[in-house]
């Protein structure tokens, strides 16, 4: 007879604390992964394209708005020049005549001024246009010009203010002859002054126009 525990086949119990095999790894290939960075280098590219493509616009319409600015501002101020040139060109000759006579002839009642007439310019295009650096954007002739014009307008603008102050230290009442003198000397500056801002204000005019691609009026009509 044969030993019942020796003859009966042996079973094994499988060990459950041994973890299953992994799926073997696979790598992508080379191609794809070239390919994902190829697309976000062109991503990054065409975003920084954009953005500068906006600032070249945001600077282009803002250049655009301060040549609309000082086109409005200088035809303004040239007509402010013009309506008072002949008036000081004239008082000057009064005032002239009046100075040029001795002490005892001299008439007050011969100068009849009707105001000083000064111009009081406008100049917020001006303050914008440095305020945000859109002069730079501008053609440099062209900024240059405009500089020159504003240069000039401010030196007119201090020979007003100094002769505000002359009329506040000195009456007319109180001493005719000095204020006259005070008074020809003011108008001899401006009888030089005024006519070279005509001139500088009608070479930058048509020069706006042709920057902004609008036809140019006839300086006669701005007259």
């Amino acid at each position: 007879m044969s030993d019942p525990v020796v003859a009966a086949p042996l079973s094994r119990t499988p060990r459950t604390d041994v973890p299953p095999s992994a799926p073997p790894r696979t790598h992508r290939p080379l191609l794809r992964v070239a390919l994902e960075v190829a697309l976000i280098a062109v991503g990054v590219f065409l975003g920084l394209a954009g953005d500068a493509w906006r600032e070249r616009e945001q600077k282009r319409e803002a250049a655009r708005a301060s040549l609309r600015w000082f086109r409005a501002e200088i035809a303004a101020n040239r007509q402010a020049v013009a309506v008072v040139r002949d008036y000081h060109v004239t008082k000057l000759a009064v005032v002239k005549a009046y100075l040029d006579k001795d002490h005892k002839t001299r008439n007050v009642a011969d100068v009849r001024l009707e105001g000083i007439r000064w111009v009081t310019f406008e100049r917020s295009a001006w303050d914008i246009a440095i305020a945000t650096q859109a002069l730079a954007h501008l053609d440099g002739d062209l900024a240059h010009s405009l500089s020159r014009v504003y240069s000039a307008q401010q030196f007119y603008s201090e020979l007003s203010s100094g002769m505000a102050q002359s009329m506040y230290l000195m009456s007319p009442e109180d001493n005719f002859d000095q204020f006259a003198q005070a008074v020809f000397a003011f108008f001899g500056d401006l009888t030089i002054l005024e006519p070279k801002l005509l001139a500088m204000y009608d070479d930058v005019l048509p020069r706006l126009d042709r920057a902004l691609g609008t036809p140019a009026p006839s300086t006669a009509a701005t007259r």
